[in-house]
C-alpha cells in the first residue's frame, strides 16, 4: 500500500481489489467460486502481477463482483486506480468540458524540470480535495432543498 506524504492511504489497484474482497469477508477461493473468476487470475491481479483489464466491460464486471455501487466514491476510486496502473487518463477526464487535457503538457514540463516540490504537490492536492469537498457539500444542499 502506497502512502502519500499527508499520510493517507493511496491504494494501488491490486491493493484495492484485495482489500475490498477481504472486507466482504471472502477468501480468494470463496470469492472466485461465487463470482466465477479463475483463482489464478484474481490472485495475479491482487499481487500486482497483472495489470487491470483494458476492457471497460471486464473492469465493470469486476467492480460489480466486488459489490461496488455504480458511481459511488469507491467505484470511481476503483476505476481511477485501474487507469493509473495502466498509465492512462480516465475517459471522463479526457471528455471533460473543462479541457483539462490542454493543461497537462505544462504540468508535465513543470514536474520534469523539478520546479514543483513535494510540498507544492501536497498543497495542490489539498486545494483539489478542498474544492471537491465544497462541491459535494454544495451539491448535497441543492438536493436537500429540492433544487
Amino acid at each position: 500500500m502506497k502512502k502519500t506524504s499527508e499520510g493517507k492511504n493511496n491504494l494501488t489497484f491490486a491493493d484495492f481489489v484485495h482489500k475490498r474482497r477481504v472486507s466482504l469477508g471472502y477468501t480468494l477461493r470463496e470469492f472466485c467460486r461465487k463470482t466465477g473468476y479463475d483463482v489464478a487470475y484474481i490472485s495475479r491481479i491482487e499481487n500486482g502481477l497483472m495489470t487491470p483489464p483494458d476492457d471497460i466491460n471486464k473492469l465493470k464486471a469486476l467492480a460489480l463482483a466486488l459489490e461496488l455501487k455504480p458511481e459511488s466514491e469507491e467505484w470511481v476510486e476503483f476505476f481511477d486506480s485501474a487507469y493509473i496502473e495502466r498509465g492512462k487518463i480516465p475517459e471522463d477526464i479526457i471528455e471533460s468540458k473543462l479541457n483539462v487535457i490542454s493543461f497537462l503538457p505544462a504540468f508535465y514540463r513543470t514536474i520534469r524540470s523539478k520546479k514543483l516540490t513535494q510540498e507544492d504537490l501536497d498543497k495542490l492536492t489539498k486545494l483539489l480535495k478542498q474544492k471537491d469537498s465544497e462541491d459535494k457539500h454544495k451539491h448535497g444542499n441543492n438536493q436537500q432543498s429540492g433544487q
